[in-house]
């Protein structure tokens, strides 16, 4: 029997050997509570503050400028509970749009950009929308969107809101390892999810520029300079550390994915419509709407036949909603038919001709037609 084709990355990614080995050691060695001060607890500090510093030195902040959270959703909300007023679009990932509808519903102002169709915010939007929110509001956006892949201006909106007044977060948990960094740098404060790159899941970051430290959005110990109380998961920083020490490489890796993307695409063509053509995307991942079809009826087909991916976000999975970000881009009916593929460094070429047969064997009931 068939070992299933994994392209569902962008839910969450299989953890490194590193990883996995780095975690197995921790076990053993740094159980103890970081917080204590005798040598067990020492032993488990010492993983969580090497973790830390990785974070600082990947995203050019001190150290004592990285809260440890729980994922990347804890880290979304606590970089947006203390914002007087939010610039953000229906592109996001569920845990800034909520944040933001949640600011909103505090009488806090909330500006929606504009979305357009290939799904890339526009500077010149962003710009507008600085103009009807406080000085020192947030903008919030996402460096590689979750359900498309398409790369934001990053860069271009930080200089725009720092002539603004105005400060940036960046949710980058779908960008580490996966693009350079120059597309998530630079922004107040930034959202990191171990498992996203091959890390354990239950650990995620946020840094921010001196200065920017956070509103606590938890209530207890001294942990976390008071800012984030709880016993921090030594065990799991450990993976999160040879995670970001992977990181450092992958995105050359990734880069070697874009022929194998593009040539899925161009075989596809006849079926599909690309989701976020014409704009920068990242390389491992493509959205495709097909005419006639239900995503989430192909996503169960493909399941069936050895072959995983997903119809949106796994954020929203088990809802009957159709993908919000598809939605916000073209419309209802070409999301109700859109389906991701994402890819990670261990995906061959072999595994997406499987993908291909499968979805052709759906797609086209005449079995000696070939999709080339």
């Amino acid at each position: 029997m068939q070992r299933p084709v994994y392209l569902d990355w962008n839910a969450t990614t299989p953890p490194h050997p590193d990883v996995v080995r780095a975690m197995s050691e921790a076990t053993a060695t740094a159980w103890g509570n970081p917080a204590s001060v005798h040598a067990t607890g020492r032993a488990a500090r010492a993983r969580v503050e090497d973790c830390r510093e990785e974070i600082a030195a990947l995203l050019g902040v001190h150290p004592r400028d990285v809260l440890f959270t729980s994922g990347g959703t804890e880290a979304n909300n606590c970089a947006l509970n203390d914002a007087a007023g939010v610039v953000t679009s229906r592109l996001e990932h569920p845990s800034i749009v909520r944040a933001a509808e949640a600011l909103e519903r505090a009488g806090r102002p909330v500006h929606w950009l504009p979305v357009p169709a290939r799904g890339c915010l526009e500077p010149d939007a962003v710009a507008e929308g600085l103009a009807s929110v406080p000085r020192g509001s947030w903008v919030a956006l996402t460096a590689v969107n979750h359900e498309t892949g398409v790369v934001q201006p990053v860069p271009e909106v930080v200089e725009l809101a720092r002539r603004a007044g105005a400060r940036v977060f960046v949710d980058a948990a779908q960008a580490v390892g996966k693009i350079e960094p120059k597309g998530y740098l630079g922004a107040d404060r930034v959202a990191l999810a171990a498992h996203k790159l091959r890390g354990p899941k239950g650990i995620g970051a946020l840094a921010w520029r001196s200065g920017l430290a956070p509103m606590p959005i938890l209530h207890g110990g001294a942990q976390e300079r008071g800012l984030r109380p709880g016993t921090v998961n030594a065990v799991a920083a450990a993976g999160f550390s040879a995670a970001l020490r992977w990181a450092r490489t992958a995105p050359s890796r990734y880069a070697a994915l874009e022929p194998l993307r593009d040539d899925l695409e161009r075989r596809l063509g006849p079926y599909a419509s690309v989701n976020g053509a014409g704009a920068p995307r990242a390389p491992h991942v493509t959205n495709l709407s097909f005419t006639g079809a239900r995503g989430d009826e192909l996503v169960a087909a493909l399941d069936l036949a050895g072959v995983q991916i997903s119809s949106g976000s796994a954020c929203s999975a088990g809802t009957s909603e159709p993908s919000p970000v598809v939605s916000a881009m073209l419309g209802g009916d070409r999301a109700r038919s859109a389906v991701r593929i994402s890819m990670g460094d261990e995906t061959s070429a072999e595994e997406l001709e499987r993908l291909i047969t499968a979805l052709f064997q759906l797609l086209e009931p005449c079995a000696d037609h070939a999709l080339r």
